[in-house]
């Protein structure tokens, strides 16, 4: 593990002056925590994976790999049984969840998923490692950062534990930052984030930023672009089956919707995964257009669109949802993220469009 280069310490300028550049970084801490934390000493290898579906190691050494550690791209970093578990996020991602913190000196943060490490590291750096504690399921994950961690000179508290319980024992921090997806902000949260707080966290595709009020209760709006983080672990994602052949029940009738129209647009699949968290979905392309849909669910709900006719099965009907939340986005102008917000308590969370008078779902 090669700590720092001069070739090294140039590309994270480069990175740097991208990431202000293009307007993600405005706070000039960030800007030096970008320069100053080397991310190939938390990604000394990662994973590309080929069109033949066959995983591809790329080490230090490799031409090219330090360029592409430095990139504005999203790195994988753990494939289990063939699927990417684990990955150092696109760092446009990552820094726009930082900022979107409002850290102060001295602040306290708990991170939920340290993954590789790198995250942690720009948080120790901004704050000093004393004020960082971070949660991460995977204790291999956890062994490799915590050495990387200590080579870079950083010291927060790095822990084993499900993120979605928090860190009890910590007391209550200024600021929570979650790099995990999330189908719900957990309520055990809000007791670990002090009245006035920021909690910043995926939630389907987007990423939201919720004020704590004094009432243990938080809400606030979603930030502006996607968030496709990889989920939770063992909370069960959309592990159903795409198209079951033909199971024992089934719902057959015309499609209001065709499948063409709706998976075109990033806001209306945004829209969805707040209304369907969890559900796998796909669509089948011919000449550049969309011919069929797939949804699919792990209590074995699942549906296909295509010519014109809508098949479902299992205990919901995942096609009736998607023309519902069609015509609900239509309605509302096909709003962006931004005019989402959530709200929540203990009993959960409440996705709005515009005020919290007016839900997603009714």
């Amino acid at each position: 593990m090669t700590l720092d280069t001069t070739a090294a310490s140039a590309l994270r300028g480069a990175l740097a002056a991208h990431l202000t550049e293009s307007g993600t970084l405005t706070d000039p801490a960030w800007r030096r925590a970008v320069e100053t934390v080397p991310r190939h000493v938390f990604v000394p290898e990662f994973l590309r994976q080929q069109p033949s579906g066959v995983w591809e190691t790329v080490a230090e050494g490799r031409p090219g790999y330090l360029e592409e550690v430095y990139a504005d791209v999203s790195l994988t970093t753990q494939v289990t049984d063939g699927r990417a578990t684990s990955s150092s996020s696109q760092p446009d991602l990552m820094l726009t969840m930082l900022e979107a913190l409002s850290v102060d000196e001295g602040m306290t943060v708990l991170e939920i998923a340290t993954g590789s490490g790198y995250n942690a590291a720009l948080l120790s750096e901004r704050l000093g490692s004393e004020n960082v504690t971070s949660v991460e399921i995977d204790p291999d994950l956890v062994a490799l950062a915590r050495r990387r961690l200590t080579a870079c000179g950083y010291s927060p508290l790095v822990l084993v534990g499900d993120g979605r319980r928090g860190h009890v024992e910590g007391g209550q921090r200024d600021r929570l930052i979650a790099t995990v997806g999330m189908d719900g902000i957990p309520a055990a949260w809000l007791s670990q984030v002090k009245p006035g707080g920021i909690i910043v966290s995926p939630l389907g595709w987007g990423n939201v930023r919720l004020v704590v009020g004094d009432n243990g209760q938080a809400e606030g709006r979603f930030l502006p672009g996607g968030s496709f983080f990889m989920a939770v672990r063992e909370a069960g994602g959309n592990a159903g089956v795409p198209y079951p052949g033909k199971p024992d029940a089934l719902a057959h009738r015309p499609a209001i919707v065709d499948p063409s129209v709706p998976f075109t647009e990033d806001a209306f699949k945004f829209a969805l995964s707040l209304m369907l968290p969890s559900v796998g979905m796909a669509s089948e392309t011919e000449g550049g257009v969309n011919v069929a849909a797939q949804l699919w669910a792990a209590d074995g709900s699942w549906a296909r669109v295509e010519d014109g006719q809508a098949l479902q099965g299992g205990p919901r009907r995942l096609w009736d949802v998607v023309e519902r939340a069609w015509t609900r986005y239509k309605g509302n102008g096909r709003p962006v993220r931004e005019r989402y917000g959530v709200s929540v308590t203990e009993d959960g969370h409440r996705v709005w469009i515009d005020q919290p008078s007016k839900p997603l779902a009714e």
